[in-house]
Order: structure tokens, then C-alpha cells, then sequence
């Protein structure tokens, strides 16, 4: 029996690194995509020593010839791609108010956490479809949930920013269309959203570990074909958007 294929975007650290842990620990082969080829082989090397069978593929998710580059090669190595975990993520400017925040930064925020997963969804559709039954997970936020950012009970409701919290809600919009036009194809698309995190995002301050963070995206990638589509996910379930 063939093994299952899964590609991790940004996953030579932090929540990436522990997703693609995961996927690999539940028997499949990984493709620990990352934009440092340094870094990514590093990563990947961490985990073969534990005997896991993950592979590097150089990926930069802002660059249109990257993407295509690892699109190519990948159809070249496998026939089909059982999983896609959009994962890479920005966030470049935690302190600046909203109104003094540089358009570039503005631009480049979202060229990473919202243009990145749809190029490289558009680019691996190919080979989602050939496997039948494929996932999609895209890494959301509960900064991108308009409901839990103007809740007051919740601990997002105490952040502003513009860039991060924006792109996230437009990932929200970008996750649905894609479920709906993939539906058919028996291919699942969700978006997750880890907690409060420690990664470089934060300054690694959250209250979860990476593995904690990686366990909701980890379950909607593995699930079966009663499983729900274009939906909002954390570690309690359903979200609001």
C-alpha cells in the first residue's frame, strides 16, 4: 500500500515543525516545506534521527516561481498529495497603532498569510485531486474571528492590531471558497486556530506548547469522510468567525 503524502508549509520551527511531527508519527510521509534550505534540512534531519519519514522541499509561499518550483518537483516525486497543511504565517509588527502602520508591512502581511495560501492551493490542486480524498488546513487565528475579537470575555478582544488580525479574517473568506469548489472532489478544507502559542510570532510568550498549538490542525488533517468541511476549528471545536 502506497503511503499517504503530506506538505507542511513553514515548518522547519515552531507549530509547522510539530504538525509535520505529528503527520509523520501517524505513518505518513512528510514534506517539511520551508523557504531556508539550511534551516528546513536542519529540521528535517531532527526528524529522520527519530526515524520518521520526512523529506525537505524548499518553498518560499510569497513567491510565485518558488511555489511553482516546489509544485513541479513534487508532482515528479508522488502521485498524489493527501494533505496540505498551510501553515507559514507573518507577523512583522506587533507594536505599531493602526494608524502609523506602514503599508508594507501592511502588504507584506498579507502577501505571506493570505496570497501565500492561495498559490499554494491553487498550485497543488493537481495532485489534491488525484488523491480523492484529500485535506486542506489552513492556519487561522483567533484574531481572525470578528466575533471573539469584540467579545469582551475573550483574551483577543484586548488586542489591536490591524495587518495580522485582517489577514487572518480575510484566510477565513479564503478558506470557505475553496471548500465550496472542492467539495465535490471529496477534498476537505478547514481552518484552525492553535491558542495562545509560544512561537517567534509572540516572542514565544503564549501559555501552549507547539504541540498543543499543532493538535487541532493535526486532527482536521486526518479526518475521515464523515468529517466537516469549511468550518472554524480550535482544541474546543467549532469556532466563531
Amino acid at each position: 500500500m502506497t503511503k499517504r503524502q503530506a506538505l507542511v508549509t513553514g515548518a522547519n520551527k515552531g507549530i509547522g515543525l510539530a504538525i509535520a511531527r505529528g503527520l509523520a508519527e501517524a505513518g505518513m510521509t512528510v514534506w517539511l516545506a520551508a523557504r531556508d534550505r539550511e534551516r528546513g534540512a536542519k529540521a528535517v534531519a531532527h526528524l529522520e534521527a527519530d526515524g520518521l519519514d520526512v523529506r525537505f522541499i524548499e518553498m518560499d509561499v510569497a513567491d510565485d516561481g518558488s511555489v511553482q518550483q516546489a509544485a513541479e518537483r513534487l508532482s515528479n516525486e508522488i502521485s498524489a498529495l493527501h494533505v496540505l497543511v498551510n501553515n507559514a504565517g507573518v507577523l512583522i509588527d506587533a507594536a505599531t497603532p493602526p494608524s502609523q502602520l506602514p503599508m508594507e508591512d501592511i502588504k507584506a502581511t498579507f502577501e505571506v498569510n493570505v496570497f501565500g495560501p492561495i498559490r499554494v492551493t491553487q498550485r497543488f490542486i493537481p495532485l489534491l485531486k488525484t488523491a480523492d480524498d484529500a485535506r486542506v488546513v489552513m492556519m487561522g487565528s483567533g484574531l481572525g474571528s470578528m466575533t471573539l475579537m469584540t467579545d469582551p470575555t475573550s483574551m483577543f478582544s484586548t488586542v489591536n492590531l490591524l495587518d495580522y488580525p485582517a489577514s487572518k479574517v480575510a484566510l477565513n473568506a479564503v478558506t470557505l471558497a475553496f471548500a465550496r469548489e472542492l467539495e465535490p472532489y471529496g477534498i476537505k478544507v478547514n481552518i484552525v486556530e492553535p491558542g495562545n502559542v509560544q512561537t517567534d510570532l509572540n516572542g514565544n510568550t503564549g501559555a501552549l506548547t507547539p504541540e498543543e498549538g499543532a493538535s487541532t490542525a493535526i486532527k482536521m488533517a486526518l479526518i475521515g469522510p464523515e468529517g466537516p468541511t469549511g468550518g472554524f476549528f480550535g482544541s474546543h471545536g467549532r469556532q466563531p468567525w
